[in-house]
């Protein structure tokens, strides 16, 4: 099975402009992702796909590969998208690699990767327990809803009515697809529930498509501010 890892990384950011070069204990955000993407066999190769001259020139300086792509993509799954279409190989299975992850676990992209073993299997994610029940009620976290065969019913940002009788899970912001799902859902427009949530992966559900989520023991830790780089040094020290 060909399996190729993108890595979706754009310049500007409303919060933290720049934010894949961000200094991380000597190396850029984007290359600790890179390098930890490597760690992962089953990814046979990897990209970042970028719109700025800035952050491709420094993934080709560190010996990575990297691919323009344009600056009007509103996700980036579009920008995945894109990066296939440019690509002479037919990959069997994409995987959208977050771009704000700098130590994501290698463990993560195998466990999305094994998913697809099923070849009904046509959107793959990931979701964690939740032990800390302040983050179900925080909507920086997304949660997942799932059905008793761990396939996604519904992804909100907040869960208000709580039940100690329920597990949630949060969801954890990687995607894996087969190469035909991933080129008709970018062609999907925006469905309600997507620009109510702000969460694109409901516009695939509205549009009938499943999204089989594997459950993680691994936790994320992503950055969307800058004062997110300094935690993260504190907990990498």
């Amino acid at each position: 099975m060909e399996v190729i890892g993108i890595i979706p990384a754009r310049y500007e950011s409303t919060r933290f402009p720049g934010k894949p070069l961000a200094d991380i204990l000597g190396k850029s955000m984007i290359q600790r992702v890179y390098n930890q993407c490597k760690k992962c066999n089953h990814l046979t190769r990897i990209i970042v796909a970028t719109d700025d001259d800035r952050i491709l020139n420094h993934v080709i300086e560190f010996g990575g590969e990297a691919m323009m792509t344009s600056k009007s993509h509103n996700s980036g799954t579009d920008r995945c998208n894109e990066i296939v279409e440019q690509l002479n190989t037919n990959f069997d299975i994409i995987v959208n690699i977050q771009g704000d992850e700098p130590y994501i676990n290698p463990k993560q992209i195998e466990e999305v990767i094994a998913l697809f073993q099923n070849s009904t299997t046509q959107i793959g994610t990931l979701a964690k327990k939740i032990e800390n029940h302040s983050i179900i009620l925080d909507s920086n976290n997304p949660k997942v809803i799932l059905d008793k065969n761990t396939f996604a019913l519904n992804f909100c940002r907040k869960i208000t009515d709580i039940s100690a009788e329920t597990i949630y899970y949060k969801h954890i912001g990687i995607y894996a697809f087969t190469r035909s799902v991933l080129n008709k859902i970018c062609k999907l427009p925006q469905s309600n529930n997507e620009k109510k949530e702000k969460l694109e992966q409901l516009r695939w559900i509205d549009n009938g498509y499943k999204i089989k989520a594997g459950i993680t023991s691994y936790e994320s830790i992503s950055v969307d501010t800058p004062e997110d780089i300094i935690k993260i040094k504190q907990i990498m020290r």
